[in-house]
Order: C-alpha cells, then sequence, then structure tokens
C-alpha cells in the first residue's frame, strides 16, 4: 500500500522547535522530574481535559471536572457531564490504547463518545462538513473513501521515518482532515496525538498541550483551515510543535525548585534499575546532583525499608530492589 497524506515542509522553524523540545525533555530528565509528582500530574490532566473539551463547546470549569474526577456530584448540563466523564475515562485509559492501531482508536472513542452519538466506535456513514470562521462551510472527504483513508494514514505511521513528533503532529492534522468519526474528531485527534508522543516521551502523558491549544483556539483553527486550503500542514505542524515546546517550558517553570525526598529519590531509582543490581555509584548517576552522602543515606534507607537487598562490602556493595509482591 502508498501512502498519500497531506505533505509538510521541514522548515527551519520546525527543526528549531525541535531541538528546544529536545533540550526541554533532557532538562527535566536532569533533575528526574521527567515524570511530574502525582499532585501536578491531577492538576495537568483536568487542565487537559477541561481545555478539550472546551474547544468542543463543554461549559464545565475545572472545579466541576475535579469533582467529577473524585466521583462526586455535579450541577450541570446532563451532556457536558457525560462528556467530562467519558473524557477521563479513556485518559486514564490512554497507555493501554496501541497508538498505531486502527482497532484501538476506534475503541477510544467508543470509550470517549459512549452515549453521545449514536455509533460511537465506528467510521461515520455519511456526508459531513465543518463551520468555519465567517461561516464558511468545508466538507470533509467523501464517506466512502475515510476507510481506506484512514488505513493510508495508519500506514504512514508504521512506514514512515518522519521523527516521531512530526508524525503525531501530522496525524492530529490527517485525522481533522479525514473526519472520520460522525462526530468527536477534534477531541480524538488532540487524544492520539497524545498517545503517540507518549512513544516519545512518557511526560507527554500528563503535559498539557491541549489547555496551550485552548488558549490559542482560533490560531488551531486558522492553522487547520489553511492545510486544508493549501493542501499543506506545514502551518499546523509548526503550530501544535510550538505549543508542545511551550506546555513542556511551563512544566519545568512548575517543578523548578522542587527537591525531591529520599524516598521520591528511591521510587525513581526503582523505576529505572527494576530488579537489576546497581551499585552506589550507578545510583547517583542515575540521580546527578546528590551526594555521595545522601547516595548512601538513601540506599541505607531503602534497605531498612525492606526495598532493597544489599551484598557485597565497601566497594564491592552491590543492591537490587525485591520484586513488587503483588
Amino acid at each position: 500500500m502508498t501512502y498519500d497524506i497531506t505533505p509538510c515542509q521541514f522548515t527551519s522553524k520546525i527543526v528549531n522547535t525541535l531541538a528546544a523540545i529536545a533540550e526541554s525533555i533532557g532538562q527535566l530528565e536532569g533533575v528526574n522530574l521527567a515524570q511530574p509528582d502525582p499532585q501536578l500530574r491531577r492538576k495537568n490532566r483536568i487542565r487537559t481535559i477541561q481545555a478539550s473539551l472546551a474547544i468542543e463547546g463543554n461549559t464545565l470549569n475545572r472545579d466541576q471536572i475535579t469533582a467529577l474526577l473524585d466521583k462526586k456530584r455535579v450541577i450541570g448540563p446532563q451532556q457536558d457531564i457525560l462528556e467530562v466523564q467519558n473524557a477521563i475515562t479513556a485518559y486514564h485509559r490512554l497507555a493501554e490504547f496501541t497508538p498505531r492501531s486502527m482497532e484501538s482508536l476506534l475503541k477510544a472513542h467508543g470509550i470517549m463518545m459512549k452515549g453521545l452519538v449514536a455509533d460511537p466506535g465506528l467510521l461515520r456513514q455519511g456526508p459531513i462538513g465543518v463551520i468555519r470562521e465567517n461561516n464558511i462551510f468545508h466538507e470533509a472527504p467523501p464517506w466512502k473513501k475515510v476507510a481506506s483513508m484512514m488505513q493510508a494514514l495508519f500506514h504512514y505511521l508504521d512506514e514512515s521515518d518522519d521523527h516521531l513528533l512530526i508524525k503525531s503532529s501530522r496525524f492530529h492534522f490527517q485525522l481533522e482532515h479525514i473526519h472520520p468519526f460522525s462526530d468527536g474528531n477534534g477531541r480524538m485527534g488532540r487524544l492520539w496525538q497524545t498517545r503517540l508522543l507518549m512513544r516519545y516521551h512518557p511526560v507527554f502523558e500528563f503535559l498539557p498541550v491541549e489547555h496551550l491549544i485552548r488558549e490559542h483556539q482560533q490560531e488551531y483553527y486558522r492553522a487547520l483551515a489553511k492545510g486544508d486550503d493549501s493542501g499543506d500542514c506545514t502551518v499546523f505542524v509548526a503550530f501544535v510543535l510550538t505549543q508542545i515546546g511551550k506546555s513542556l517550558r511551563q512544566l519545568i517553570e512548575e517543578t523548578r525548585g522542587v527537591t525531591l525526598s529520599g524516598e521520591n529519590r528511591i521510587g525513581i531509582a526503582q523505576t529505572a534499575f527494576g530488579e537489576k543490581t546497581f551499585s552506589r555509584k550507578d545510583y547517583q548517576n542515575l540521580l546527578k546532583t546528590i551526594s555521595t552522602a545522601t547516595a548512601s543515606r538513601d540506599l541505607l534507607q531503602g534497605v531498612k525499608m525492606g526495598l532493597l537487598k544489599r551484598a557485597g562490602d565497601k566497594r564491592t556493595t552491590v543492591y537490587q530492589f525485591k520484586p513488587i509482591k503483588e
């Protein structure tokens, strides 16, 4: 199969933005904050859901979404409440979806749009159009071509050697262009770009890029429209990558000055080393900014907590995390 998707020019702006994104991720990794703490992850997840649905007209605010996340009763339009409940489930299950699987995309749409449309989890079976600025109508591709166009798009994911940040942005644009669903295309495009970005780095699971897209909503729509009109998605890709870069810089600012506790550092090491043996030097190389004395105290604490096994003596000492009991 050959794939034929909207072309993108790799401009100097895009290349520079890719480099800046990589640098920001390196900064987060350098201080072991590539996975935000639970409170910040929760805050960002709420911002993501609120922003992505607000773009589609949902009226619930962050406090109401927080209450729904905590399974509390909320007063508001029932459709808006159901949209949020579905999005909470979809984002909670994000890691379960297979990013290069059409079947998985349909499953995610089924969750996101359950009770909201007559055909959740199914490709549209009729014509559909989009109203742009100044009430200009744009007709999406004929519905009989949707299945083959989506197959070609997933083929692009499998076969192209584009950088994953580029792939995710082009996928986002192309899904919006095809409009494969009767409704929910916008929120699915943003959800699936996040799922693809998670393959590049886990920080993207909790990065509220949608929040910045919401703040630049008209520019977002103009970039989509320009791509449709010109047959080139460069402007859209540059726009989305810029928002990703801004979101990473915001995360760096939010986590600047955060001091990790010994328990936090041990948790990071457990994720990194698994059940492999490692030395104090390995531990320091992972954590980068801690002293030898701090490393020794952390490892002793891990042994006392029953998380670590210690073997050897002095310079030959090695550590190993005990298997996690189910």
